[in-house]
């Protein structure tokens, strides 16, 4: 029996003349790729600790149209941005967080123009910004001065200048941050951005995914800390590559802050 968690849709807001405080955009990683799916879990149990009002849209939701878009094909993203634009216009949505860097790009900056005007978070910095009104405490518990690195996600950071959000809260983790060699700007990509999450690597000496756990690894950190469900996928089979599943976890920040507290 698995344990219940409660998460409420926005058809069930919307029929008790309710609106919440926020929509968490799942996105189809979130929804279907089982490792994802600990990230969405972990992320709805602070949520609920944190007492926010929120809800998902359920079936309702669509892709955001990311990989189309970047795949060349304008008129598929096109389709799927204004299907989930007529949804969240229906039901009012103003603020919308995500636990996908690609959903937060796509949503914030692609979607005006669409006619989707959104305030849009990351789950980092909406997380940061609980802490800062004290609606959430994070410690340090099983993680406290363990060493460890973030990956960042090219979607948050260099697409959407956001460094300090996750960084911030590994900080109230008490870990010791060791960061590669190219991080922030010069940070490298895990190879899956551009939709080429879908379609084999080319030919060429080694896989992007590989060279960036390399670098990971060269920082000796136990963890490896991302914001991201491609860079999830992209890192952990880095990882198993090199054969360092033993000594090295692949963790989203939001499941580190929710195993911390033992949710």
């Amino acid at each position: 029996m698995s344990e219940q968690i409660k998460v409420p849709t926005m058809a069930e807001y919307a029929a008790q003349g309710k609106q919440p405080e926020v929509l968490f955009f799942v996105g189809c990683a979130g929804s279907f790729d089982d490792r994802a799916k600990k990230i969405t879990k972990a992320f709805v149990k602070l949520l609920n600790k944190a007492n926010i009002d929120f809800a998902v849209l359920g079936t309702e939701e669509g892709c955001n149209g990311d990989p189309a878009k970047r795949a060349g094909n304008e008129f598929l993203f096109q389709m799927q941005a204004m299907t989930n634009i007529e949804v969240l216009n229906g039901y009012g949505v103003k603020k919308i967080v995500t636990t996908c860097p690609h959903c937060f790009n796509t949503l914030k900056n692609e979607y005006p123009e669409l006619g989707g005007n959104y305030e849009v978070m990351h789950h980092t910095q909406f997380l940061k910004s609980l802490l800062k009104e004290g609606r959430l405490k994070v410690e340090g518990g099983k993680f406290k001065g363990k060493k460890i690195t973030f990956h960042d996600p090219c979607y948050l950071g260099r697409a959407n200048n956001e460094y300090e959000a996750p960084r911030e809260l590994l900080e109230k983790l008490e870990m010791e941050l060791v960061e590669m060699k190219r991080n922030k700007k010069r940070g490298m990509c895990c190879g899956a951005g551009g939709a080429q999450m879908f379609k084999e690597p080319e030919a060429g000496d080694k896989d992007v995914n590989v060279l960036r756990t390399e670098q990971a690894l060269e920082t000796s950190s136990e963890i490896i800390a991302t914001g991201c469900p491609f860079c999830m996928v992209m890192m952990t089979d880095g990882v198993k590559a090199k054969n360092a599943e033993d000594s090295v976890q692949v963790m989203d920040v939001a499941e580190m802050i929710a195993s911390a507290e033992d949710l």
